[in-house]
């Protein structure tokens, strides 16, 4: 008798107890079905980890890093955490590279216990990182309510100069004990326990050098992953193959993929000149890059470029890593 397939048969249909009597019995059944799955878990080579790169202000310049820890609420290096920055208007609503295009050229990094601040023009700014007697602020972000610690009026000043003098902007930071958003509240396709704090609804977005080269040729002029703001940057694969990986490991860390990266007007924001152009490249993907008919209702008229992932086990990330498929 093949034990193996009757165990995972039953398991598969739970009717296993009702095969065999006794605990024992039922337990040793149980372990077979479970070894039998875990053997029909299959492995294969898709590419390597070419960028790691964190955001630590949304929709500020990208930090590129080595190494990186993968958290349940995105990469975290150091002190720094991925989108756990924000520019708000006074009265707590969101402010990104959408309305203020120079905010890309804005980067956030931490020295010890001291955030930096730098941008075209501006000297550095310097505070501290903890300012527990600093106000927390409600924010607004996406229509949904999230709070955010008042980083101080050195840092509003800075950004309210940098970013034209017409309107004051403050700066927030989400912290450990402040409550996250829910993403399936922005977007039903995640699993009720998935939180971000400033990230738009996923933790971890993933692109492929091929599919960046791949719009690269049909544009005038070439655009480099970090315009799509990814986590993660793969070489070593196909054009958009990263759309079929529904779960992946790296390393230690096991990602799910959700659903792809719906893009929107700020892929035509030039990181390295901070000029929105209104058009390219997001009209080029749009040309070929638009969701099938059973998937409007969640992507809309938006082309689709990069995949969204949540994360199954958290670890640490390389660049060189090997990235491996998961099928069963």
């Amino acid at each position: 008798m093949n034990f193996k397939q009757v165990a995972a048969d039953a398991f598969a249909g739970n009717k296993l107890p009702a095969l065999i009597g006794g605990a024992g019995v039922a337990a040793l059944g149980f372990g077979l079905a479970y070894r039998y799955l875990l053997k029909a878990e299959k492995v294969v080579r898709v590419g390597v980890v070419s960028q790691l790169l964190l955001h630590p202000l949304k929709s500020g310049k990208a930090v590129s890093v080595a190494l990186a820890e993968c958290r349940p609420m995105g990469l975290k290096h150091g002190a720094l955490r991925d989108r756990h920055w924000l520019v708000t208007e006074e009265d707590g609503h969101m402010v990104t590279g959408r309305q203020q295009p120079r905010l890309v050229l804005v980067s956030l990094t931490c020295e010890g216990p001291r955030v930096c601040l730098n941008g075209p023009g501006m000297e550095e700014l310097r505070f501290p990182l903890e300012q527990p007697g600093n106000a927390v602020i409600d924010c607004r972000v996406f229509g949904a309510d999230i709070q955010g610690r008042d980083c101080g009026p050195g840092a509003s000043d800075w950004l309210t100069r940098y970013l034209g003098g017409e309107r004051t902007f403050r700066l927030v930071h989400f912290e450990p004990d402040m409550k996250p958003r829910r993403s399936v509240e922005i977007e039903p396709l995640f699993s009720p326990h998935e939180q971000v704090a400033f990230t738009d609804v996923g933790p971890v977005m993933l692109l492929s050098e091929a599919s960046v080269r791949d719009l690269s040729g049909r544009l005038r002029n070439d655009v480099t992953a970090e315009r799509f703001r990814p986590n993660i940057v793969i070489s070593g694969c196909g054009a958009f193959e990263e759309d079929s990986w529904e779960e992946i490991v790296i390393g230690d860390v096991r990602l799910q993929r959700v659903m792809s990266c719906g893009r929107c007007i700020f892929t035509t924001v030039d990181p390295e000149t901070g000029i929105i152009d209104r058009k390219e490249p997001l009209e080029t993907l749009k040309s070929y890059r638009l969701c099938s008919p059973s998937e409007r209702s969640t992507y809309k008229a938006a082309p689709l470029f990069g995949q969204l992932h949540t994360v199954k086990k958290t670890g640490i990330l390389r660049v060189g890593d090997e990235v491996y498929r998961v099928s069963r």
